[in-house]
This record gives structure tokens, sequence and C-alpha cells, in this order.
């Protein structure tokens, strides 16, 4: 019986032990060697101090090592919490201290800047995969005896941390637990049919939430990951050729890795007929680029998997290639079975059918709260009366949604999008959507900056497509003729690349300081 992530993995062991379980350059790490190299590191850290409930940081690039980490920390019954291998130091030293860890793995290629980290944080005890006095090799780690006894746990028990930055910058960490990482794997392997023959590409980094779906629900279902290395997604020609090299079935990433492939990626020239999902996330694709990608992948079916880090996902909506037509955006689709929706306007009341308001989620993927942030979550979570007597707990997603006459949701924006300019409401996202419609922009994105008369000031900027050319006039006048004057930007900036967060996601907090540097009032 799998009650704990783990099982997945000893139990993949048991039924296909020479089946491969991760891949990464070319090599692999079988389920009988994950199961045994995790127990390994399971047991050094239970040797070096870490205990059940205790929380240990993964710090490193993507390698074979990496599943090792993850499924090794939880064996020994603590929590992982990725950092991002790029971030400044000053953010991971702010993770660590909010956290409470005192244990981190790291691999190969930050070695060196974990061993100065842990010089310089006297609260990190020991660094697993580096070399020092406080440090154990993985030389010594898959020397070491596996843990023979299992650790005692239960479904809940926190599983991973995952830190993502707030409305000012600052982390704050999602907790999640077993059953609520397990109840997503089990979900989204129904959802998406995943099976044992299945080979899914693991573009996103591990502190990506969109991660889990290759390392939490490939185990479960007894299919294979392959890990894209970081530096072959620089180069989206090398990410083509890793799809057809690897067959891989399954894909899942943000729109901007799958408009790059398209751009740059010489499609054309691969055989990509073993994929047969994609899936995509995080922001919404435009229209038009994903019908490009359709005519490429006819044999495909996509779909748009929704739902924010704090509740895994909590809907999906499937296409096949020839149902896209290029125009309308993809609908948030349904809720999952055994979560539950509600549209709420600004008092907390339910709207009215087809009207627009705020998403509340309530499912058994949804995160237990924010890391000691019971101020976040007392915002963040709503107590609703189902019937007399009996309550239910939902998260206040932010995003704002409206049911269509068909019954599916479908994304309009977010709350914390919404402006007011001259006293008129403007929706930054459908500023945007409007802008990705042009032809010639490949990405757009809109800001409000603070004007001297106390009310905003619209600027968008239009990054154009490959080998094209796209005037900022132009565009704005475009938008003029379909806008009402109050929503239209004072300018548009046409830029070579536009600001990115870890998981690469449009920084849009970075770039209102980028465009109110270049201000002309400045």
């Amino acid at each position: 019986m799998i009650a704990l992530l783990h099982h997945s993995v000893d139990d993949g062991a048991e039924r296909a032990p020479e089946r491969d379980a991760f891949r990464c350059d070319g090599e692999a790490l079988t389920y009988a060697e994950l199961s045994q190299k995790s127990s390994q590191l399971a047991a050094v850290l239970r040797e070096r101090g870490v205990r059940r409930g205790d929380r240990v940081a993964i710090y490193m690039t993507k390698s074979l090592q990496l599943p090792v980490a993850v499924y090794g920390v939880l064996k020994a019954g603590a929590a992982y919490v990725p950092i991002d291998p790029a971030a400044p130091r000053e953010r991971i030293e702010t993770i660590l201290r909010d956290c409470g860890i005192r244990h981190l793995i790291t691999g190969e290629s930050r070695a060196r800047k974990a061993t100065r980290l842990q010089a310089e944080t006297p609260e990190l005890q020991t660094v697993v995969g580096a070399s020092g006095e406080a440090s154990v090799a993985w030389d010594e780690v898959f020397a070491a005896s596996a843990l023979t006894a299992a650790v005692h746990a239960t479904s809940l028990d926190l599983a991973y941390v995952m830190y993502t930055s707030g409305s000012t910058g600052a982390p704050k960490g999602l907790t999640h637990t077993h059953d609520s990482g397990l109840a997503y794997a089990r979900l989204s392997a129904r959802e998406y049919g995943v099976g044992p023959e299945d080979r899914l590409g693991n573009h996103s980094p591990l502190h990506f939430d969109m991660s889990t779906f290759e390392f939490l629900t490939a185990p479960l279902a007894g299919a294979t990951t392959v890990l894209v290395p970081e530096e072959a997604m620089l180069f989206p020609r090398r990410v083509a050729e890793l799809i057809e090299v690897e067959r891989l079935t399954f894909w899942y990433s943000v729109p901007l890795a799958l408009i790059q492939l398209l751009d740059r990626g010489s499609l054309e020239h691969r055989d990509h007929s073993s994929l047969r999902w994609v899936l995509f996330g995080g922001e919404p694709f435009p229209p038009k680029h994903l019908a490009r990608l359709a005519r490429h992948w006819p044999q495909v079916r996509f779909s748009n998997s929704y739902g924010p880090a704090e509740v895994n996902q909590c809907t999906a909506h499937h296409l096949s290639a020839s149902e896209i037509d290029g125009e309308r955006p993809v609908p948030l689709g349904e809720i999952w079975p055994g979560a539950d929706g509600r549209i709420v306007d600004e008092h907390g009341e339910d709207v009215a059918d087809g009207a627009s308001g705020e998403l509340l989620i309530s499912a058994p993927t949804m995160m237990r709260g924010y890391w000691g942030r019971p101020d976040l979550n007392a915002v963040s979570f709503v107590e609703v009366e189902l019937h007399p007597g009996f309550t239910r707990r939902y998260y206040r997603t932010g995003d704002l949604v409206q049911r269509s006459p068909d019954g599916l949701l479908e994304f309009l924006g977010r709350r914390d999008r919404q402006v007011k300019v001259r006293g008129y409401r403007v929706e930054l996202d459908e500023l945007e959507a409007l802008l990705c419609a042009e032809d010639g922009v490949a990405e757009a994105a809109a800001v409000a900056l603070p004007s001297g008369g106390g009310d905003a000031s619209l600027v968008a900027a239009a990054l154009p497509e490959t080998g094209g050319e796209i005037d900022g006039t132009v565009l704005r006048r475009r938008l003029a003729e379909r806008l009402p004057g109050y929503a239209v930007p004072s300018r548009v900036e046409v830029m070579d690349a536009l600001p990115r967060t870890g998981s690469d996601k449009i920084d849009r907090p970075a770039l209102a300081r980028q465009l109110a540097a270049t201000s002309p009032s400045k």
C-alpha cells in the first residue's frame, strides 16, 4: 500500500526493478537503484541528526543525484526544501533561517558555494555532496549501509516546503504533506492516463511546483522521468533533440518554453511522433502560438493545467490539435474530482451564473498553509459554511474567473492585477492578451506605474517574434482602436527580452522597475 510519497519508489523497485526511474544526459537510474541509493542517503541523514519533521534543503542542478536527494529526505522522515540553484546568497540564507534548516544536500556544480554557505551560516550543521569536516561526499553516501528500518511517519507529516516570492518579493514557504502530494500524484496520473510505458520530460526546476508531475506522479505510475539539464534548456534545438532521442510521451512546462521551441527548435526537422500529451500552465498560452504548435504536433493532446502552487492543480481543460483555432483563449476547464470551487464577489458572496469573481478552491491537493506565517494564512484561507454546522476550508486563489454557458471556467486575470485609471477599472491581463494577439508579437506584459496625481499610469512591453520587427507606436495605435482611452497604455516599449522569475514566468515587479527607470519623465 502506498501511503507515503517514497513508497512509490520502493513499490517500483519491487514491480519493475530494472525500469528506468530517472534519466539525465543519456544516463539512467533504475527503480532498484533509486530505492537503494535513497535508503543509503536516508541512513546518512539519520546518522547526522535528521529527525521526523525536520526540513532538509536541496541545493543542486539537475543530475541523477537530484531524485536520490528528494526520496532520501522523505525516507529519513523529513521534508525537502528545494532552493533555486541560481538564487543569490542572500535569498538562500533567508530561506535557511526562515525554515530552520540544519542540513543541506548539494551536487558537484554547487558544492563550492554550499561549502562557503556552510562556513557563513552557523546553523547549517551538515552538507551532503561537498568536502569538509562537516560534510559528506556522495561517494561516502553510496558506500553507506541502507536504512533498514522505516522511520515512523504519517500521511499528515510535511513532505516538502516550496518557497515562492510574495507580493513584496520576500520568500514565503508553502507546506505540503504526504497527503496533499499523493493526492496530486494520484489525480494527475488518472487525469492524464500516465502509465509505466510513459516517458515524462522534466523541464521545470525542482523549486517550481510543476516539477511535482515528474518527481511525484511519474514514480507513482511507474513511469520514467527524463531530466532536461539546465544547459540544454538554454538552447531550444537541444530540447527538441532530447524530445526526439528520448522518445518522450509527456511534456509539461510554462508556455514560454514551448514558444521558444516553435521559434528556435527547428521542429520541422524532428520526429516527435512519440509525444502524446502536452501540458502547459503558469501563464496563459497565446492562442496563435498554441495553434502553430498544434500544426507541428497534430497527434498531441493539449491541456491547460491550472492551479496555484498552494493547491498543486485544481482544473484541467483538454483539446485535440484539431480543436485549437488560434483565436480563443483556452479555458481553465472543470474543477478536478474531489475538489470544490466557488466564485465569489469582493464580499465573499457567490456570484450569479456567468458573472466574474474570485475563485476559491478546496481540494485534497491543497497545502497545509504558509510556513511560519499565521498572518498570511488568516487572509489566504476562508471557512465557508456549506450546511448548518458544517464548514469547509477554501484557499483564495486571487484569480478572477467566470463560468461560461457550457460550464467551463474562464480565466479573466488576477485580482491584484486590476488597477484604477481615472476612476475606471482596468484589467492588465486583458491588455496583455490584446497585445499578444497582434502580428509579430511573441510576448507582452503590462504594468501600472504610479503617477504624480496619485493615479496609475499604464505602460506595456512587447517582445518581437524571432527574426521579426515590431513598432511600439503602431502597437499603441492598434490598442487605441480596440480599447477605451483610459485603458490605452501611455507607451509600448519594444524589448529584446522580458525579465523572468526562476520559474520562467514574466517578472512583472522587475519589469515595472525597469520601465519606470526608462520613463521619459526621468
